[in-house]
């Protein structure tokens, strides 16, 4: 089984959250995030993409509700023992198929918690699940509860934290050794990719993003691949990625002759940063300190449109 913790360590993560809901007067909780059904059990799919909602009452127990080609990614993946299909053809409704689990579970009356923010929950698929559930349930927004808790990692999850990050450098070292003039975009991007793979890691869960030239600037991937200038400017965004861990970085890396503007950007990148540094204290904000700072730097920029200042925490 391809299980990433103990069985100890998901007990002690259902323990809390049967403790929140309790708090919270939840009798049961439907998640429709991947990251709480991973974190909770350990299944590991993409076919969060399709309906499908994994089912926790105050009880303890545990039911998947999903589609048949996800049954052995749930059973080799995780601990779920009852896994319940419903099938995928025309006017299916599983919405009303969960009811069923529900009523199976004595729910009915009841106080059911629902992560309706989740993209696994379509506007289309949450307006059948209120629809099947009325009068059946009352439902309460408890899109948090579990994302709250999987905040605080613990020390089996630090492990693999840190592990994405050793992969995060290692694709940074890849870039220093590429990232020049007549240098194509896609051979940074297949490097720092193959690299975190020969790690261990996986995919990250959004595109690497690279951008030079007029792409520079951008701040979310696109598909165009280009050769580095003479004179340019190369932004990177990536993620070393180990069992679904993720550590972030990104990186503006200067190609040829460094101009005024951007030396000028940097400088208040540091100063913002150490500043953070030294505010990073339990119960203080680093919030104000740094805008006060960027304010000073951007104030004087002679082209703000120009100028994508991004401070990265991680």
């Amino acid at each position: 089984m391809a299980v990433h913790f103990t069985n100890q360590e998901f007990k002690n993560r259902k323990e809390k959250v049967l403790k929140n809901m309790s708090e919270a007067n939840i009798d049961a909780l439907l998640m429709f995030k991947q990251e709480s059904m991973y974190w909770l059990t350990g299944y590991d799919t993409f076919g969060y993409v399709f309906f499908q909602c994994l089912v926790l009452d105050k009880s303890g127990n545990i039911i998947l509700l999903t589609r048949a080609p996800d049954l052995r990614q749930a059973q080799n993946t995780s601990i779920i023992k009852d896994i319940r299909i419903w099938v995928d053809k025309e006017k299916s409704n599983p919405t009303d198929e969960l009811k069923n689990i529900l009523s199976e579970l004595n729910l009915e009356k009841s106080n059911v918690g629902v992560e309706y923010e989740a993209y696994g929950l379509t506007g289309r698929n949450a307006i059948r699940l209120n629809d099947s559930l009325k009068n059946f349930a009352i439902l309460h927004d408890k899109s948090e509860l579990v994302s709250y808790l999987r905040v605080v990692k613990s020390p089996a999850e630090i492990v693999y934290v840190k592990k994405a990050a050793e992969l995060a450098d290692n694709a940074l070292e890849v870039v220093w050794k590429y990232a020049h003039a007549g240098q194509e975009e896609a051979k940074i991007l297949a490097e720092m990719q193959a690299t975190i793979f020969k790690g261990g890691g996986d995919y990250p869960a959004n595109e690497f993003i690279i951008g030079s030239g007029k792409n520079a600037l951008l701040c979310r991937y696109q598909s165009e691949k280009r050769k580095l200038d003479e004179i340019d400017q190369l932004s990177l965004e990536w993620a070393g990625t180990y069992k679904h861990y993720h550590s972030a970085m990104f990186r503006t890396i200067p190609i040829g002759k460094v101009n005024d503007k951007q030396k000028k950007m940097y400088a208040a990148c540091v100063e913002a940063l150490k500043a953070c540094e030294n505010k990073l204290k339990i119960g203080k904000t680093p919030k104000d300190k740094i805008n006060n700072i960027l304010s000073k730097y951007l104030n004087d920029l002679e082209n703000q449109q120009w100028c994508y200042l991004r401070l990265e925490l991680t």
